[in-house]
């Protein structure tokens, strides 16, 4: 099943529905008013069917929670999917799911080693070969397909990853690799945008990356569970800018396999229903690899096969900061 956000028009003005992808059929299901109907269709009466589907599918983080359960009525709600579609070209996408929390990981070793040549202009940390490090990104700056990217003004070179997201069904803590996927709801595209001159600037303060990441984070078009994708290992990925077709890769060549990402990140830590985890970008899936970058006005199209196309428009238009930190005296001799 592929699950995502729309934004509809209620009476109280937008509101998010989860909704069942059929992209093959060319509709959504709303699952909320699809899954009232279908306990209807079974003696329910019009306000406990509404109230119940309301629960269940108000939220899709909290709905996968629930287990079994959220899938098993889903599944139930497509009885009445007739009833509760709309043409998918019609509807406003959002990010498919906004996580607790955002982790992204470097598992990947053709795009390890062209980003240290290209953008950092040095062979990579020995750290990154013993352990599947990551860093936490914001849940403030997320978009859908279709959704415009905005472009900062403190940027020469934006720069997108193809990645693959892995969204936690299941909580748990010190899983094993052996376990890991059993805590794994499905997948998404994850393009974990980048502004590569200025992740240069903020790298050697040592806390991570800040505004060169946090500006923005593509998630979608939707979740695809894992009962759909036999393997990960071998999907096959497209790059596309305005059309033209800028990169093909292929899930491949991995430092840390997925599983082992994701039991890294539960080390003495949680995972949560809802949760993120980057994969790291696959080879060639940025284009500081190709030291290309995006333009105001460009549309990017980010492939994955077995999920779907993340399609984002960039800004014409620069952002600019509102307030922006003048240098102050440096305290130390410089060599």
């Amino acid at each position: 099943m592929k699950l995502g956000r729309i934004e509809v028009q209620g009476p109280d003005g937008a509101e998010l529905r989860v909704v069942a992808a059929q992209p093959e059929q060319g509709r959504v299901i709303d699952l909320k008013k699809a899954y009232a109907l279908a306990l209807q269709k079974g003696g329910a009466s019009v306000e406990g069917s509404r109230h119940l589907a309301h629960a269940t599918f108000r939220d899709l983080t909290q709905g996968i929670s629930a287990g079994d359960f959220f899938l098993d009525a889903a599944h139930k709600a497509l009885d009445a999917a007739d009833d509760a579609a709309l043409a998918i070209d019609e509807v406003v996408w959002k990010a498919a799911i906004k996580p607790p929390v955002i982790r992204d990981s470097l598992t990947f070793n053709g795009h390890i080693k062209n980003f240290f040549g290209n953008v950092m202009k040095s062979t990579p940390t020995r750290a990154v070969y013993e352990r599947p490090g990551f860093f936490k990104g914001s849940t403030a700056t997320i978009y859908g397909t279709n959704e415009t990217i905005p472009y900062p003004d403190i940027t020469e070179q934006l720069d997108y990853e193809l990645e693959i997201g892995y969204i936690i069904g299941k909580p748990g803590r010190n899983v094993t690799p052996e376990d890991a996927f059993g805590h794994v709801f499905g997948i998404t595209i994850f393009n974990d945008w980048s502004m590569r001159d200025v992740q240069v600037l903020e790298s050697p303060i040592g806390m991570g990356a800040q505004h060169s990441k946090d500006f923005a984070y593509g998630i979608g078009p939707w979740i695809t569970t894992l009962d759909e994708i036999p393997s990960i290992i071998g999907l096959a990925g497209q790059v596309r800018v305005n059309g033209e077709v800028w990169s093909n890769t292929k899930v491949e060549d991995f430092i840390w396999k997925p599983e082992e990402t994701v039991s890294y990140v539960s080390q003495f830590d949680g995972l949560q229903p809802g949760d993120l985890i980057g994969s790291g970008t696959m080879a060639f899936g940025a284009g500081a690899e190709l030291q290309k970058f995006l333009q105001p006005g460009d549309v990017l199209e980010l492939e994955l096969e077995g999920v779907g196309v993340l399609r984002s428009p960039i800004s014409a238009t620069k952002e600019s900061a509102s307030w922006w930190p003048t240098p102050q005296p440096f305290p130390f001799e410089e060599n």
